[in-house]
Parts: structure tokens; C-alpha cells; sequence
């Protein structure tokens, strides 16, 4: 056997969701560049389920579908309020409440097709409403009922906010969840595969998938990025701030990614994105601090950034809570969770790899009175 530490560079399963190829990232051979420019995030979340983009009544079906799939059970919104709320953080009451969701499905235990459909309707729809009520439950505040008229988008950061957002909030959010939508085998897309590989059901799968996303080497890393930022406070303190961690050969959150040589071809739509909303706020100061530590690392590491790093800025823009960022990827990744998990149904074979030994050889049985 061959070890592969991080089993980099083994291709572990094959799939018509996305690829990366050259540096160029597609959904169902789509450009990402080409989708973040044109579409709609659920016309994304059709095209990674059906592999084709909709049409407008194939649209229109799906957004009705999330729309009347966004309440949460009450059993959910009451647990919120019996969590320790200063100990909890939304990483973790996001896990807690999907694994909750599937207590309150008739259809949890059902795996024929077409309740797994339905199932990956109602996760994608309450994902954007749990996250959104225990935000505003943890601060004391009455949840938002989400509304039928707002674009997903909108509609979350409405839920979040209790106002309609302004037509550049909704376009960055819009962005930013399409960015994030699915990435190849990402570690929280290949966690949910191997657990529904066993015949588990879909809520299994995504419980887990959001254990995985919640590392700081995943989706927690643009928390770290706006961490980041907060503690370098200003562009002045940028240069000793970065040399002193390059010295301490400290990790850069938000730099580099294991699959791209030359640079993560999301991190431009929202470097973009960063300029202008931070500009609008009257917070320039968080771009300008983004760009100095994007030139500092990418001229003595030559690590260009990824997708988290500037999403932190945009994010917090928005007035969006800072531990609230990892939970936003969940929101949006779990449209290309749920696609490689309908995809695993259809061909399943149990993910069993091998591990090389390398402890001690055969040995026996001492009794406890003859141990040293």
C-alpha cells in the first residue's frame, strides 16, 4: 500500500457536480466566473441537483418550493432558547438543529429518490432560517419569518436583519453563496459522502458534512481572516503585523489552496466585491488592510488568497456578525452537499479505505499482576 498523507491528490470517486481543472472551477462545466456574473443562486442549486440549468417554470417551481419549506418547527426555534448562549457558537447550534430537523420529518428514515428530493428542499430551504433565527434569538430578539417575495439571497439577509436589504447587499450575498456553492471533494463534501455511503439518511449527511465544515482548515477559516483584520485594526499596523507572524512562521489564514496552483479563481469576484462595499460603508480601511496583506504574502510566500479571505471583509460589510461567516458557507455549501449526497445514492459503494500500520508487532497477552 501507498500512504497519501491528506489523501492529496487521490481520486477517490467520480462526479457530473464540479470540477477543477487547470485552476478553472465549474459547476456541471460551467465557468464559475460565467455563473457568478449571470445567475441566480437557485438557479445554482437546480443546475448542481439536475445538472442542467432551469428553465423559467423549472425556476419559478423551485423558488415556490423553497419558499414554503422555510419555516422551522418550533421543537427547533424552542431549542435555541435552552442553549447556554454565551458558550454556543453558531457552528454549533447549526449541527444541533439539523440533526433536530430530521426528529420533526415524517420522511427522515425514507430513501427512495424521490423523498430524498423532497428532503434536500426542505434542508436547503430552512438552513438560511436556522442561522438566521438563532442570531437573533441569542441576542434576545423575536425571529423574522422568512418571506415568499425575496430571492433567496435577500430573503436571508432579511431574516438576519428584519429589513429588505439594499440591491447591492442582496447582489453581494447572491455572489458570495454561488461562490461557495460546491467545490469538487472538498473535506465536508467528502464527509458527507462516506457517512451516507453506509445507507445513512440525508440529515446524517449534512450533520456531518457541517462537523467537518466547522474546522479552521475549512469553512472556519474566513472567521479567522476578519479575526484577523479586527486585531491589525488599521492599514498602518498591516507591514509589522504580518512580517512579525512571517517570522514566527505563523499560519495566514485566508492564503493558498491545495488544488490551485496559480490562484482560487473566487477570491477575485469577491476581492471586488470587498472594494465597493466597504467603500459604501464608509470602512475602506478593511480593503485597503485585505490588499497590503495580500501583497506582503503573495511576494514572500507566494500564496495568492483564497475564497475566505476577502469574504470576511464583504461578510462584515454587510453587518453581519463575525461568527456568523462559517455558518453563511453552510448555507450556500450545502446545495453541493446535497448534490454529491443524491449523487451517492444513485451508485453507492461503501468508502472503506485501508490504513498502513505502524505500531508494534505481534505481541501477547500479559496478566495485570505480571505488568511493569
Amino acid at each position: 500500500m501507498t500512504v497519501t498523507r491528506g489523501l492529496e491528490g487521490v481520486v477517490a470517486a467520480t462526479s457530473s457536480v464540479s470540477s477543477i481543472i487547470n485552476d478553472t472551477l465549474t459547476y456541471v462545466g460551467y465557468n464559475i466566473d460565467d455563473l457568478t456574473e449571470n445567475a441566480s443562486f437557485e438557479e445554482v442549486i437546480y443546475l448542481l441537483w439536475h445538472r442542467k440549468l432551469p428553465t423559467n417554470e423549472q425556476l419559478i417551481e423551485l423558488k415556490q418550493q423553497l419558499a414554503k419549506s422555510a419555516e422551522l418547527p418550533q421543537g427547533v426555534l424552542d431549542g435555541f432558547k435552552s442553549y447556554p448562549i454565551d458558550q454556543v457558537h453558531p457552528m454549533a447550534a447549526l449541527r444541533t438543529a439539523v440533526s433536530q430537523l430530521a426528529l420533526f420529518d415524517p420522511e427522515a428514515d425514507q430513501m427512495d429518490p424521490e423523498a430524498n428530493y423532497r428532503k434536500a428542499i426542505r434542508l436547503q430551504a430552512k438552513m438560511p432560517t436556522i442561522v438566521a433565527a438563532f442570531a437573533r434569538i441569542r441576542k434576545g430578539l423575536e425571529p423574522v419569518e422568512p418571506r415568499e417575495d425575496l430571492s433567496f439571497a435577500a430573503n436571508f439577509l432579511y431574516m438576519l436583519s428584519g429589513e429588505k436589504p439594499a440591491p447591492i447587499a442582496e447582489e453581494a450575498m447572491n455572489k458570495a453563496l454561488i461562490l461557495h456553492a460546491d467545490h469538487e471533494l472538498n473535506a465536508s463534501t467528502f464527509t458527507a459522502r462516506v457517512c451516507v455511503a453506509t445507507l445513512s439518511d440525508v440529515y446524517s449527511g449534512i450533520t456531518a458534512a457541517i462537523g467537518a465544515l466547522k474546522g479552521p482548515l475549512h469553512g472556519g477559516a474566513n472567521e479567522a481572516v476578519m479575526k484577523m483584520l479586527t486585531e491589525i485594526g488599521t492599514p498602518d499596523n498591516v507591514e509589522s503585523y504580518i512580517r512579525e507572524k512571517l517570522i514566527r512562521k505563523e499560519k495566514i489564514m485566508g492564503f493558498g489552496h491545495r488544488v490551485y496552483k496559480y490562484g482560487d479563481p473566487r477570491a477575485k469576484h469577491l476581492r471586488l466585491m470587498s472594494q465597493k462595499l466597504t467603500t459604501l460603508t464608509g470602512q475602506p480601511e478593511y480593503y485597503d488592510m485585505s490588499v497590503k496583506i495580500e501583497n506582503i504574502v503573495t511576494s514572500e510566500k507566494k500564496l495568492p488568497p483564497n475564497v475566505d479571505f476577502y469574504s470576511a471583509s464583504v461578510y462584515h460589510s454587510l453587518g453581519i456578525d463575525h461568527d456568523l461567516f462559517t455558518p453563511i458557507f453552510a448555507v450556500s455549501r450545502v446545495s453541493g452537499w446535497l448534490a454529491h449526497i443524491l449523487e451517492q445514492y444513485e451508485n453507492n459503494r461503501l468508502i472503506r479505505p485501508r490504513a498502513e500500520y505502524v505500531g508494534p508487532g505481534m505481541q501477547e497477552y500479559v496478566p495485570i499482576e505480571k505488568r511493569i
